[in-house]
C-alpha cells in the first residue's frame, strides 16, 4: 500500500513539474493556443462526463456530445452567435433527437447530456472569456491569479487537513460526499488562497487590489464546491475517478473540477469590479 502511494505521489509530482509550466506558458500566449488547450480539455471532460452518465442513463451517441462541444467552444472563440441563442438551439435539438430514440429514460438521457454539455462548456467558456478580459494584460493576469489561488488552496487544504484535520472541529466538512475533507483543511485552503492573492498583488500591477484580494477570498471560500460537485456525480455513477487520462491525477474532471467551478465566479467578479 505504501509503495502504491509513493508511486502515485511521484506521478503527481512529475505531472505537476511538466504541466504547470506548460499551462502558464499557454496562458501567457493566449489567443489560438489557449483556445485549443481549452477545446482539448472540454472534449476530454465531455467524454468523461458521458462515461459517468452511461452508468445511469442512455444518452445520445458520444459523437454528438463531442460535436456539440466543438460547436459551443468554437462559438465562444469566434462569437458568431449569441451564447444564449446557441444554447437554446442545442437544447431544442437534443429534445427533438430524443423523440426518435427509445432507450432508457428520456428525462435521464436529456438531463445527463445537457448537464455534461452545459457544465463543461459554459465553465471552460467562462475561462476563455476571462483570458480576453480588459486590456494591457488584465486577462492574462486574471487567469494566472485564478490558477495560483486554486493551486494554493488545494495544497494548503491537503497539508492543513493532513496535519490538523479533526483536532479542533470533529464534524467533517461534507462527509456524505467526501469523508476525508475537514473544516481545518477548508480553513487552511482559504488561508492559502488569500495568501497567494496577497503575493500576486505585488506581481500583477495591472489588476486592482480589490480585484486580486476579492478573488483570493472568493476562490478560497468556494473552491471545495467544485471538487464536491464532481464527487457527487462520481458517487452517483459508482466510480472512483472520471478517467485515468492524467497519471496520478485521474481525469480532466478530477484535475480541473475546481478550475471549472471557479472560472465563472472569477469572470463575474472581474466584470463587477
Amino acid at each position: 500500500m505504501g509503495k502504491l502511494l509513493s508511486i502515485n505521489l511521484l506521478q503527481r509530482v512529475l505531472v505537476a513539474v511538466v504541466g504547470i509550466p506548460f499551462l502558464i506558458w499557454v496562458v501567457k500566449l493566449g489567443g489560438l493556443p489557449f483556445f485549443l488547450l481549452l477545446l482539448v480539455l472540454s472534449l476530454a471532460a465531455t467524454y468523461e462526463f458521458f462515461r459517468l452518465a452511461l452508468h445511469k442513463a442512455a444518452p445520445p451517441p458520444l459523437w454528438l456530445a463531442l460535436f456539440l462541444t466543438v460547436i459551443l467552444q468554437l462559438n465562444f472563440y469566434t462569437g458568431i452567435i449569441d451564447t444564449w441563442e446557441l444554447v437554446l438551439g442545442v437544447v431544442l435539438l437534443l429534445f427533438v433527437i430524443e423523440l426518435f430514440r427509445n432507450e432508457g429514460s428520456a428525462l435521464l438521457n436529456l438531463g445527463s447530456l445537457l448537464t455534461a454539455l452545459l457544465y463543461v462548456n459554459l465553465c471552460f467558456g467562462a475561462l476563455l472569456q476571462l483570458r480576453r478580459h480588459g486590456h494591457d494584460g488584465e486577462g492574462e493576469a486574471l487567469v494566472l491569479l485564478l490558477f495560483v489561488c486554486v493551486w494554493a488552496a488545494d495544497i494548503s487544504a491537503y497539508f492543513g487537513g493532513s496535519m490538523l484535520g479533526g483536532r479542533f472541529i470533529r464534524r467533517k466538512l461534507f462527509e456524505r460526499l467526501s469523508p476525508h475533507k475537514t473544516w481545518e483543511g477548508y480553513l487552511a485552503g482559504l488561508s492559502g488562497s488569500v495568501a497567494a492573492s496577497a503575493i500576486c498583488l505585488q506581481l500583477m500591477p495591472q489588476l486592482s487590489s480589490a480585484t486580486v484580494l476579492s478573488a483570493g477570498v472568493m476562490i478560497g471560500v468556494v473552491s471545495p464546491a467544485g471538487d464536491l460537485i464532481e464527487s457527487m456525480f462520481k458517487r452517483d455513477a459508482g466510480v472512483k475517478d472520471s478517467s485515468a487520462l492524467i497519471p496520478g491525477h485521474g481525469g480532466v474532471l478530477d484535475r480541473f473540477d475546481t478550475i471549472m467551478f471557479v472560472s465563472p465566479i472569477v469572470y463575474f467578479l472581474s466584470s463587477l469590479l
